[in-house]
Order: structure tokens, then sequence, then C-alpha cells
């Protein structure tokens, strides 16, 4: 049931919960490469495991999808500076990839390494320790 919030115009929505957690090295905002693109980072994806059947069909060598819920981030602020860069002035965040957003989903294409049943071994991760998995979807090819 989507309603609408007294005094303001925001809606409230469905629950949304995690499927999984991420399990990696980057403890902190200023280990975190910018962008998926840019990471070599090595990561495993702890899938719970009432949601081990919705991982058939993943296998190592193919791109995921994947969507965070980025836990840690500010959720106030609506302008930044791309990629900190103060040359560029300020912009909005629906503009940028920022993670600081009203709700700060994430998305990262991962490339998968390894499936050992309920845990993905992933390289190009771009987010912290313990961040909560909202989904999977796997990776449109032109030829798919």
């Amino acid at each position: 049931m989507i309603t609408k919030n007294e005094g303001d115009n925001r809606m409230e929505l469905p629950s949304v919960y995690s499927i999984g957690i991420l399990h990696g090295d980057i403890k902190n905002l200023a280990e975190a490469p910018k962008n998926f693109d840019e990471s070599k980072r090595k990561a495993t994806l702890e899938i719970f495991p009432q949601f081990l059947q919705g991982l058939d069909g993943i296998v190592p060598g193919q791109t995921i999808i994947v969507l965070f819920w980025l836990h840690k981030a500010n959720r106030d602020v609506l302008q930044v500076y791309p990629r900190g860069d103060r040359s560029k002035g300020l912009r909005g965040v629906f503009a940028t990839r920022s993670p600081v957003r009203p709700n700060p989903i994430a998305i990262s294409e991962l490339h998968v390494l390894a499936v050992h049943d309920n845990f993905l071994d992933v390289s190009g991760v771009d987010v912290l320790d313990g961040t909560p998995i909202l989904d999977i979807k796997k990776k449109i090819s032109p030829l798919s």
C-alpha cells in the first residue's frame, strides 16, 4: 500500500529488506574507489539462505548488477561537487553518482569469480564492508 505522509509530499512505500550482505576489505569511505568501473577490489556477497534458490543460474565469469543500500550515507545532502572536484561547481545529486542522496541506493556491476552455495566471490567492489544487498540482476548484454 502506498500512502502519503502528513505534512509533506513524500509517499510511504512498501518495505524493502536486504537479501544479503557484502564482506570486503573496504572499511571507510576514504578507501572506497569512486565507482565500480575503476575498482579491482574483491569481496564476497553473502546471500541469506532463504534466497539461495534465487542464485540458480549465476556462474563464474558473468557480470551481475547488484543494488546496495548505502547504510552509512548522508541522506540530507541534495547538491555535491562531482567526484569532490570543486572546479566543476555544485550539481544536484540526481545528476551524479554520489553516494549521498535521499535514498542511498547504489548500483554496481560486479564480475563473478566463484559461487559457493549462498556466497558469491566478486570483483569490482566499490562499497563498504557490511553494506546490505537489496537485489541482484543479470546484466543485459546485446545477445541476451
